[in-house]
């Protein structure tokens, strides 16, 4: 279906303050290019939705069109990512759901983040001598899976919310997947990257490689009819086809005899398995609030302590052109970071200080911390208000990228804003049934202890990871503003912090925001994104102390704005990904 979209031209940097013309002396002119091609703002009126492949999105975009909601459009986008993206997300992983319900008037979260097995024992990635395994050997095969949360997030949503019927929302996932898509051109590029590792396990390799073992390329269709009859017993049954019936059999019986790396995902977890409705975690900033997922996800307490410490300092003034907004912007990561180390997992395991990490008076004392003109180089955690006091020790967890975040606004006014995932690119690698499964339980962090200190997110049976999945929703006056969230790891954090600033205290536009290079902290290495003007902001930060690694930094960020009867779109130029209004 085509549909005609305004566009708005933007260059990187249009509009900028006025106070960017009195620069400091070590201020950074930007180049005209960011380094990539920018995307436009796309803007409409009665409904829109951002996601991170075009197929994907539109076939979003026809369900709102047909009169469904955000949440109808939310099922059939993701498991249409599943299909089209297969290495960031699908049914064979889990999610993270912020909402916001237009006719009650409510923001709430859904935590469909996957559980460890209940036979799993906290010394499952270490080896026989108890030192933590090398991540990919972790990664590869059955150990790594958890319980897959995904199907019965949509379920559970949609029969709490959904207008259209279950079954239409899937039918058309299971046309594509019949007829066949075209291989993008990023997923062609992923699959022969990871070729060794997805060419070890059979069902895997017949899937993304050709007879000759070569990758298949960019432009070759691709049927998928496991992945079709998968989504056609769902679709009849609801979530008990896939937690109940021959599916989960099949993925324990995968999990299990992985070669070289079994597993212990069994029946009892998938019967055990439920989606936790949670309230949101919210932070003050400006005259918003910034909510997002709470724990086991780090991201709303971390985005939320970045913005909280940087507010301490005239970030407007300075503008993004001058090297202190972004030496603050570090440094206030940096400290975020560690607190996000020592204190954050599943609340439903580990008693957390949720509230005293966004304390306003704690945040200003870690404020006091940073010195303009001098980089903090290390940072431990600070210590917060709390009424349970316990000793714990920092997180030694590795949390690779790959997921994907979409967004819709349907025309009641429902707000979604999903971040979805199945860990590391490809996840575990093992395929079943279509889909690809997580390698999930490697965001715990390998060891238990440090020091004789247990560490908050070490692995226990039936605990969820913790996340750095973002999806926010931003609030103003009591009503949404913003929808926004990233793929990308830990660096999550940072991306959608960034935009965030972008736009609250530069006068961004969103895509402005989404298009802008990256400069990011998180354990005390400045990354700077490659080949964009940010890279002439590597000296002065390197003559401050930061030492700094200039390397790619693939977000994916995705927004919609709601203001003055106006929906704006924002997809992230980095990624194939767009917007789609009306």
């Amino acid at each position: 279906m085509q549909w005609k979209l305004k566009v708005m031209a933007v260059s990187l940097l249009a509009s900028s303050c006025a106070s960017w013309a009195d620069q400091a002396a070590d201020s950074v002119a930007p180049e005209a290019s960011s380094g990539f091609e920018n995307k436009q703002l796309v803007t409409a009126k009665d409904w829109m939705i951002t996601a991170a492949n075009p197929v994907a999105t539109q076939a979003g975009a026809d369900i709102l069109a047909q009169g469904g909601n955000a949440i109808d459009a939310m099922v059939t986008t993701q498991l249409m990512l599943g299909l089209v993206e297969p290495q960031s997300s699908g049914i064979g992983g889990g999610a993270f759901l912020v909402y916001w319900d237009a006719k009650q008037k409510k923001l709430t979260t859904f935590d469909g983040r996957e559980t460890a097995p209940l036979d799993a024992t906290p010394t499952l990635f270490q080896d026989e001598k108890g030192n933590p395994l090398d991540f990919y050997d972790a990664v590869v095969g059955g150990r790594s899976v958890a319980t897959p949360g995904t199907i019965q997030l949509l379920w559970d949503t949609h029969q709490k919310y959904g207008q259209l019927k279950w079954a239409d929302l899937i039918k058309p996932v299971v046309k594509v997947a019949e007829q066949g898509f075209t291989i993008s051109p990023r997923l062609a590029t992923l699959i022969e990257k990871d070729a060794e590792r997805l060419s070890r396990f059979p069902t895997t390799k017949a899937y993304f490689f050709n007879d000759d073992g070569s990758a298949k390329s960019a432009g070759t269709v691709l049927k998928n009819p496991a992945y079709a009859a998968t989504l056609s017993a769902v679709a009849n049954d609801g979530a008990k086809a896939f937690y109940q019936g021959k599916t989960a059999k099949n993925i324990i019986a995968t999990v299990q005899n992985a070669t070289g790396n079994p597993g212990v995902l069994a029946q009892k977890d998938f019967d055990a398995y439920s989606i936790k409705q949670r309230e949101p975690v919210c932070s003050a900033y400006q005259s918003y609030d910034i909510c997002g997922m709470g724990p086991p996800s780090s991201g709303a307490l971390t985005v939320g302590q970045i913005l909280s410490i940087t507010e301490q300092f005239d970030l407007k003034k300075w503008g993004p052109n001058n090297v202190n907004s972004w030496q603050v912007i570090a440094d206030a990561s940096l400290l975020a970071f560690a607190d996000r180390g020592m204190y954050m997992a599943d609340e439903d395991f580990v008693p957390m200080p949720t509230h005293g990490l966004l304390d306003k008076e704690y945040l200003k004392q870690r404020a006091e911390l940073i010195k303009p003109g001098k980089a903090l180089t290390q940072a431990s955690a600070g210590t917060p208000p709390w009424q349970y006091a316990l000793q714990q020790s920092p997180d030694e967890s590795i949390e690779l990228p790959s997921t994907s975040h979409f967004n819709v606004v349907d025309k009641q006014g429902n707000v979604v804003s999903m971040t979805t995932t199945i860990e590391n690119a490809f996840g575990s690698r093992l395929m079943v049934d279509g889909f690809l499964l997580n390698n999930e339980l490697t965001d715990f962090s390998f060891r238990t202890h440090n020091e004789g200190r247990p560490i908050a997110n070490r692995l226990e049976p039936g605990k969820r990871p913790r996340s750095s999945m973002a999806p926010t929703i931003i609030m103003k006056e009591g009503q949404p503003y913003m929808a926004i969230g990233s793929p990308g790891g830990s660096r999550i954090i940072g991306y959608v912090a960034q935009a965030i600033i972008s736009h609250v205290q530069w006068g961004m536009n969103i895509q402005q925001a989404t298009n802008q290079p990256h400069i990011l902290n998180r354990f005390g290495t400045v990354d700077i994104e490659q080949g964009t003007y940010a890279e002439s902001f590597r000296a002065p930060l390197e003559k401050m102390g930061f030492k700094v690694n200039v390397r790619d930094l693939n977000s994916g960020i995705h927004a919609i704005l709601l203001q003055a009867g106006q929906l704006q779109g924002s997809a992230d130029p980095r990624r194939e990904g767009v917007a789609i209004g009306q």
